[in-house]
C-alpha cells in the first residue's frame, strides 16, 4: 500500500485515443502492447497535445518532473509528446514495464468496446470478478488484480523519488481510476465513478487521501454511524 501521505506530486494522465480504440475495439493482450497498431491514433495525437499543454499551464514540470509511462505503444508516444511540451528532458521518461500495462479483459479482446458496460457491471458488484478467460494469451484482471499492480508501482515511486514531481501515463483509464480510488478511499467497486476520458489529466490532492483507505473487499465498512458515505 502506498503511505497514506505521499512525498511526490502526482498527475495521472490517459494517453490518447489508440489505433485500436479508434476502430471501437478492445485490445488489451500485452504481447501487442508495443506493436504500432496500439499507438495513438490521428485524434489521439491530437488529444494528448492538449494533455501536454493542459500539463503545461497546471505548472506540473516547474520543479524536477519524471515522466512514468506504461511501455504500451500509445502511452510511451504520449509521453514523449509530454516530454517535448514540457520541456522534459528524455533520460526523465523512465518506461513502466509490466505494472501499467492495460487491465486485460480476457475473453473480451477483440470485442466493441460497447461490451465494456458488462466488465463494469460486475466491478461494481465485487473488485474480485475476474472477465471470463480466454485461450489467446490475454490476462482476465479484476479491480484487486489492478489495484496490486498500481499499487506496487505508487511504493516504487514513493521510494525512488521524494519531493519530485511525477507523471504517470497510463494505456486505459481503469489502472488510473482504480489508482484514484484506492488513494482516496473510495470503494473500490466505485471506480468506474472516476472514468478517465483519451488525453484527461489529473493531479493527486495529497491532502485529500485520509489516513483510512476504503479495503479492496466486498465487505463494505461503515466508518462514522449512522453516516456511510
Amino acid at each position: 500500500m502506498p503511505p497514506f501521505r505521499l512525498t511526490n506530486r502526482y498527475f495521472l494522465v490517459r494517453a490518447g485515443e489508440s489505433e485500436y480504440e479508434s476502430l471501437g475495439l478492445i485490445n488489451t493482450n500485452p504481447v501487442a502492447k508495443t506493436s504500432v497498431d496500439n499507438g495513438l491514433s490521428e485524434k489521439g495525437k491530437k488529444q494528448t497535445v492538449r494533455a501536454a499543454f493542459d500539463l503545461k499551464e497546471m505548472r506540473a514540470c516547474d520543479g524536477n518532473c519524471w515522466i512514468w509511462p506504461s511501455i504500451t505503444q500509445r502511452a510511451y508516444q504520449a509521453a514523449e509528446i509530454i516530454a517535448a511540451v514540457n520541456g522534459v528532458n528524455r533520460s526523465h521518461i523512465v518506461p513502466e514495464y509490466s505494472f501499467l500495462d492495460a487491465r486485460g479483459l480476457g475473453a473480451y479482446e477483440g470485442k466493441s468496446l460497447d461490451t465494456l458496460s458488462e466488465v463494469y457491471e460486475s466491478d461494481s458488484l465485487s473488485p474480485n470478478i475476474k472477465p471470463p478467460p480466454t485461450d489467446d494469451g490475454t490476462p482476465n484482471e479484476s479491480v484487486l488484480d489492478v489495484f496490486v499492480r498500481v499499487t506496487q508501482v505508487m511504493s516504487i515511486l514513493e521510494t525512488q523519488y521524494s519531493e519530485d514531481t511525477v507523471i504517470i501515463v497510463s494505456p486505459d483509464s481503469d489502472n488510473l481510476t482504480i489508482l484514484q480510488a484506492g488513494l482516496t478511499g473510495l470503494d473500490l467497486r466505485r471506480h468506474r465513478d472516476l472514468s478517465f476520458g483519451p488525453g484527461e489529466v489529473r493531479f493527486v490532492d495529497a491532502s485529500s487521501i485520509p489516513t483510512y483507505k476504503q479495503p479492496a473487499s466486498t465487505v463494505y465498512k461503515c466508518l462514522n454511524p449512522p453516516s456511510c458515505t
